[in-house]
């Protein structure tokens, strides 16, 4: 089959477009068609190398695929040949407590397709058969792609972490991000107050279409002060951050009195550090996210069926031009997601 590969980390030029064996099916694995394959920030993280992460290599990354069961193994039960799926992403041992009590994104052996297993940049996948889910029928092959694990990270975020309420005022941290994006239309759906931060009036104004309130531009405001600006001097119930150091301390000082920050990633730096006399004098909160639950992502399809939340697609790349659709994604010019065509 042809697919993505990398064989030492890097940059894009790491990536190849080759021939390699089709996966092998365990008994209760599933060979999937990919038909798309969307990208997020993890792809470059892999790709680039990470301290301490063994990545198996070669590796072929990918983690947001839609497709076609292809081929099943042996026990598979719940699957058939030729049936339209769209895959979860993390992948867990389905045996440890936490599998067991529905907190599969604790488990000890957690990851993601295209992380540590080889993902969807290729013509087919291997997955485990509970990776399968009902396909969206109303999406395309892209658009189905680009929901998976932004939609499924944003709800595990503000719903499973922060606990978001009817009505809050939520500041969501770089609205342009596939994930961001996400999180504006999961805030709006719970009748929220959104406050959305991006780099370009352009994206800025992709934002209000997607539903913010309120917009900044993080390149000519300070975010606190408009936040506080904005909210009448209270700040925000909740910050969806996701950005790291360089707007960690706006987003910290954002906060009304009792407010949440959850945080899903550290792109711009992880040492981050908390004046822990205002943490404690306002009593607020923060919360670490990382993906969510087989569950979660259950619901979200759900509403993603409905039309009730909508996946928002930028460019579209030929399998081939992973190498462009990776620098395309590096040079942080899009709004929604990165998709490449299979």
């Amino acid at each position: 089959m042809k697919a993505i590969i990398f064989e030492k980390h890097g940059g894009p030029e790491v990536l190849k477009y080759t021939d390699v064996p089709e996966p092998q099916l365990g008994a209760r694995d599933v060979l999937v068609r990919v038909r798309a394959c969307a990208l997020n920030h993890l792809d470059l993280w892999v790709r680039g190398g990470l301290p301490g992460v063994p990545i198996p290599l070669p590796h072929i990354p990918g983690s947001d695929i839609s497709g076609e069961v292809a081929k099943i193994g042996v026990e598979v039960k719940r699957v058939s040949v030729g049936q339209k799926v769209l895959l979860a992403s993390g992948v867990s041992c389905g045996r440890c407590a936490m599998c067991l009590a529905g907190q599969d994104n604790r488990c000890p052996e957690f990851s993601n397709l295209g992380y540590i297993h080889d993902g969807g940049c290729a013509e087919f996948v291997r997955c485990p058969e509970v990776n399968c889910f009902p396909y969206p029928e109303k999406l395309n092959w892209e658009e189905a792609a680009a929901v998976p694990l932004v939609f499924q990270t944003a709800w595990h975020m503000l719903i499973g972490r922060a606990q978001l309420q009817p009505g809050e005022q939520v500041l969501v941290l770089g609205a342009g991000s596939g994930v961001g994006s996400a999180a504006v239309q999961i805030a709006k759906f719970f009748g929220c107050r959104v406050i959305a931060t991006a780099g370009s009036e352009e994206k800025l104004a992709k934002a209000k279409e997607l539903g913010a309130d309120e917009t900044i531009n993080h390149h000519k405001e300070k975010i606190r002060d408009s936040v506080r600006k904005l909210t009448s001097k209270r700040g925000v119930d909740v910050v969806f951050e996701h950005v790291g150091t360089a707007t960690w301390d706006d987003s910290f000082a954002s906060l009304t009195p009792g407010g949440r920050l959850v945080t899903c990633g550290a792109t711009t730096g992880f040492d981050a550090k908390i004046d822990l006399r205002f943490l404690f004098v306002k009593q607020l909160s923060v919360l670490g996210s990382y993906m969510g639950t087989k569950e979660e992502f259950a619901t979200v399809l759900k509403l993603v069926a409905a039309g009730e939340l909508k996946p928002v697609l930028d460019r579209v790349f030929p399998l081939a031009e992973c190498r462009a659709a990776h620098e395309y994604l590096e040079s942080g010019a899009q709004f929604g997601k990165v998709v490449l065509k299979v």
